[in-house]
């Protein structure tokens, strides 16, 4: 927590970075937060987030998923943006899963 807080300073001072309007997913095994480009970190109510233009449609996705199966967590995600893909004429169906 305290590192993100530390790059969302850094994100809202720098010149720069600061005009730039982008959100940045970040998480590890016990928490997930949203950084935005104007210096906010959040952290969502059920551990699930979602960003971009078909965001809304993966995070409801990705909530029934979780509620009604037994996927893994990156096979959650894969389907999620297979749905969000279907859904939102600005997501398309290249994705990248990285399980680090």
């Amino acid at each position: 927590m305290r590192a993100a807080v530390e790059l969302a300073k850094e994100w809202r001072m720098d010149r720069v970075l600061r005009r730039l309007e982008a959100l940045l997913i970040v998480t590890d095994n016990e928490k997930m937060l949203i950084i935005s480009g104007n210096g906010e970190v959040i952290e969502p109510d059920d551990g699930v987030t979602a960003i971009g233009s078909g965001g809304s449609y993966a995070l409801a996705a990705a909530r029934g998923l979780i509620k009604h199966s037994t996927l893994s967590a990156a096979e959650i995600v894969r389907e999620s943006l297979e749905i969000a893909a279907d859904i939102c004429v600005y997501t398309n169906h290249h994705i990248t899963v990285e399980v680090l």
